[in-house]
């Protein structure tokens, strides 16, 4: 970092304990993107009058090249769960941060469409005839919409190709009138 760790304790006595947790989170931080320009962590008790026990406010913010990334993680009894939190929320932002930096999106599985081939409603389960002809196995956990009793043979589908233990399966299933993609 060009900018050395600022760790703020607010209303509450200061932990050499906390504290090192707290460089131990930005150096894993620091480590997973190196470009940091500056760190600020805040941990701070709000005066609630009326409630027991102490709740930690975190608010963790990150320079990083041409933006600043902030994580406020409120009202947790524990300081290394509030911590813990706040710099897992952290992770995710840097993450996002460096996809958004290498112009990445997130895959997602191609859909296809078939129809319900054989279908079993007492046992749970069925067979998906895909656009290739080949059968895919499909469990009434697998369906999104409608529920699995209202399915029947000759429905239309919409799946992801997925393999299992025992061969091609069809996850995500979902009825009505699709598109069929070019």
């Amino acid at each position: 970092m060009q900018i050395p760790l600022q760790i703020t304790l607010r209303d509450m006595p200061h932990s050499n304990a906390l504290e090192a947790y707290i460089r131990e989170k930005v150096q894993k931080l620091d480590a997973f993107f190196g470009r940091l320009v500056s760190c600020r962590v805040v941990v701070e008790v709000p005066h609630r009058h009326r409630q027991q026990g102490n709740q930690f406010n975190i608010r963790i913010g990150m320079g990083v090249p041409g933006n600043e990334l902030v994580v406020s993680r409120d009202h947790h009894e524990d300081p290394y769960v509030a911590l813990r939190d706040a710099f897992d929320a952290a992770r995710r932002q840097l993450e996002n941060y460096v996809r958004r930096m290498r112009r990445e999106t997130k895959a997602h599985a191609p859909e296809h469409v078939g129809h319900v081939a054989r279908i079993s409603q007492k046992e749970g389960f069925g067979f998906i005839a895909g656009p290739d002809g080949n059968e895919r196995y499909f469990h009434s956990d697998n369906v999104a919409s409608p529920s699995f009793d209202k399915l029947k043979e000759g429905d239309e589908v919409k799946f992801v190709d997925d393999i299992g233990n025992e061969g091609p399966q069809a996850k995500r299933v979902s009825v009505g009138r699709h598109h069929v993609p070019d």
